[in-house]
């Protein structure tokens, strides 16, 4: 089982600076590199205080200035959102700027919100097939001379330029949930990133089950699957009911920006009452601490084994939590020293 971090900027207030937000999450990428972690993740977003993360190229090139070893991915870019030749050319001229340390995850995207200001009219299923069509063309673009006539794309022979420094371009990984996205990664030889959100063990199989099955039915399998999951390493009981509060409280949000039906302010969404809270049965704090990979670290140590016993070559510890920059730093310092020590 390998590790990774999976983290963005996020703005709960308007009284928080982002110099500071950018800050700590600079110190939790570091802290990744420093202890052994793998990669680094981070996403696209747009217009979203919640997650902030308008270039996930920028921000992976900045990250490769205050690390030496870790692997930097988009967790994930929203292909619908990129002509193929922009996405090609600036994912090669990440590479050559981190040294060949690029990873690309991808996906459709999943907020109406966004698809609403990037793509009017767009709906889920146009912004699926509008990454089936682009993102094999990322491959042969970095090959050279690709010519395209698609449903969403056409253009003349063209070249990425620069071409990637890493010998036949970035690993790239698919967001995948259903079999259709499944199928897509795998018959692309492209690697599977999966997350049950607020989901629990239940659906982390189900996952592993829709990727072993595909995999099955086309005598073929990628070379990685990734499980991302929401974590807290806890220092006791106490902390860990904590945890499961603040992440309750996270994922009732997360579900307010994807219904996509408050008022939108200044990039902050209206405030959640604690009524409204209290009210949200499903991401109750008993069921955040059943569900995500909370615990202390003996109990974190024993969830993650069981995901490595279905398969998953690697974990990512998503650390988006709407806690202070104390807790995180907490939280990730003793993943590191004693969560990861045992999976040697």
């Amino acid at each position: 089982m390998e590790f990774s971090l999976f983290a963005h900027m996020e703005r709960l207030s308007a009284d928080q600076p982002h110099d500071q937000l950018y800050a700590s999450f600079i110190d939790l990428c570091k802290m990744a590199d420093e202890g052994g972690m793998r990669a680094i993740w981070t996403g696209e977003h747009h217009g979203m205080e919640f997650t902030i993360a308008p270039n996930p190229f920028t921000t992976l090139v900045d990250i490769a200035h205050h690390t030496k070893n870790v692997r930097l991915g988009t967790g994930t870019v929203i292909v619908p959102f990129w002509h193929p030749i922009r996405l090609a050319g600036e994912a090669a001229m990440a590479d050559l700027m981190t040294g060949g340390r690029i990873e690309i995850g991808a996906a459709r995207g999943a907020y109406s919100y966004e698809y609403e200001r990037m793509i009017p009219g767009m709906d889920a299923w146009d912004a699926g097939q509008r990454m089936r069509e682009t993102l094999p063309l990322v491959r042969k673009l970095w090959q050279g001379d690709c010519a395209h006539d698609g449903t969403y794309h056409s253009f003349p022979a063209t070249s990425s330029a620069p071409k990637p420094l890493q010998e036949n371009g970035p690993p790239i990984w698919v967001a995948a949930r259903d079999p259709n996205s499944h199928e897509f990664a795998v018959v692309n030889d492209f690697d599977v990133q999966v997350t049950p959100l607020w989901q629990g063990i239940e659906e982390i199989t189900k996952l592993m089950k829709t990727y072993k099955d595909t995999c099955a039915a086309h005598a073929k399998r990628t070379h990685k699957i990734m499980l991302l999951h929401h974590t807290y390493v806890a220092s006791d009981a106490n902390d860990s009911a904590r945890a499961a509060q603040e992440l309750s409280r996270f994922y009732s949000y997360f579900g307010a920006w994807f219904q996509n039906k408050r008022p939108v302010q200044q990039g902050l969404i209206q405030t959640l009452s604690e009524d409204e809270l209290a009210a949200n049965k499903m991401m109750s704090p008993e069921n955040m601490a059943r569900d995500l990979t909370i615990g202390t670290a003996q109990e974190v140590i024993d969830k993650i084994k069981r995901y490595e016993d279905l398969g998953y070559d690697e974990y990512s510890f998503w650390i988006d939590s709407g806690m202070s920059p104390e807790r995180k730093r907490a939280s990730l310092a003793r993943f590191i020293d004693d969560v990861m020590p045992a999976f040697a």
